[in-house]
């Protein structure tokens, strides 16, 4: 009972898929994004489950990561979005992990270690057309580009960027991404004389910015059911991952009762306080102290007191019934009651990413469905 574990439902996923693929259509593939452990929920599994649905391409921020997924997805692509060591061409071609391409530097890099392989390695070119991160700025384009395309290990075979802001009622910035990015593949396509493959937008470009699909889209945060926002009844995504712990322990106590460090909360009538099964080593945030609610028996009951690093502590009213053992739900529903990541995000002054990635990878994942 000392620990709280997660559930992942395999089926939500799945319909998830489904329902993604048929908006996106026969012509624009999807990428699912697997990283940080798959937002939380599991890259292996998900990964795995992705596969059997008809997915060829997935995508992670790091070479360990892809590294990690490849057992569960052998046979499909993976794209690492973040900058690979060129000492990692021959793991590289040998397991079918293609990087991108960040600078002169890295393109040089790249191309030399793989020439003295003997090897020619897939790559695919991040333009920064906005995001001020990774990639060949639109200002140096015209100039670095024709030297990219001239090194003779590098197989360049697809164009990508990220936006910065996708904003349906000031589409301006993302309209001048677009332009630099249509800019840069077009010189890229004019230089190497063949159609690259070309991809740009995440989650929320996909839901309002159809422009700027291309080949295809890396979906995240829509494929573990959240995000839809308005398009919610059209895309009806649901919501993956559970999580969940026991009680460990019940007291009643009267009016007035401190609880927590610094007694940061009193009861203002007798009551039974409940004590469960993580904190924020589990990554249940402390932003989240008398703020947050967790449901037992179908009810919501607000967490009292500062959350501590193993357990947290929680104010059921008086007479509860609540005892040792009973399920609580942090994440998910219970009976008629629910409590999502962007309900947990509001709470902490941040996103439903957040909330996710941060549930311990140290905890139990079952899957079901």
């Amino acid at each position: 009972m000392n620990h709280s574990w997660v559930e992942v439902d395999l089926g939500a996923l799945q319909d998830n898929l489904r329902l993604l693929r048929q908006r996106l259509g026969e012509q624009v593939g999807l990428m699912p994004v697997l990283k940080a452990n798959a937002y939380g929920h599991g890259a292996l599994e998900v990964g795995r489950r992705a596969q059997q649905t008809g997915t060829h391409w997935f995508v992670t921020a790091h070479l360990q990561e892809a590294l990690g997924l490849k057992p569960a997805v052998d046979g499909a692509r993976i794209l690492v979005m973040g900058v690979v060591e060129p000492t990692a061409v021959e793991l590289l071609v040998a397991q079918n992990i293609i990087p991108i391409v960040t600078s002169e530097e890295h393109a040089v890099a790249l191309n030399a270690e793989a020439g003295a392989h003997g090897l020619r390695l897939p790559v695919h070119v991040k333009l920064d057309t906005g995001m001020g991160r990774l990639g060949f700025t639109w200002l140096e384009a015209d100039a670095v580009l024709p030297r990219i395309c001239a090194l003779p290990n590098l197989d360049i075979q697809g164009v990508c960027s990220h936006f910065a802001a996708v904003d349906p009622d000031d589409p301006a910035r993302a309209g001048v991404q677009l332009e630099r990015f249509g800019h840069g593949r077009a010189l890229l396509e004019q230089l190497l004389g063949r159609r690259l493959f070309a991809h740009m937008s995440s989650s929320r470009a996909f839901l309002h910015l159809p422009e700027g699909l291309f080949d295809a889209v890396r979906i995240g945060i829509l494929l573990y059911g959240y995000g839809a926002g308005a398009f919610q009844d059209e895309l009806p995504l649901r919501p993956v991952l559970q999580w969940k712990t026991r009680v460990i322990q019940v007291k009643s106590v009267p009016a007035g009762f401190p609880v927590g460090y610094y007694g940061s909360w009193h009861s203002s009538e007798p009551t039974d306080i409940a004590t469960i099964a993580l904190g924020y080593d589990d990554g249940y945030l402390r932003a989240l102290s008398n703020k947050g609610h967790v449901l037992i028996r179908g009810a919501r009951r607000p967490v009292v007191g500062r959350v501590s690093m193993n357990w947290i502590t929680v104010d059921c009213g008086p007479g509860s019934g609540i005892r040792v053992g009973d399920e609580v739900v942090l994440l998910g529903r219970q009976e008629a009651a629910e409590i999502w990541a962007d309900e947990l995000a509001g709470l902490c002054g941040t996103i439903a990413y957040e909330i996710l990635t941060c549930i311990h990878p140290h905890l139990e994942r079952r899957y079901i469905g």
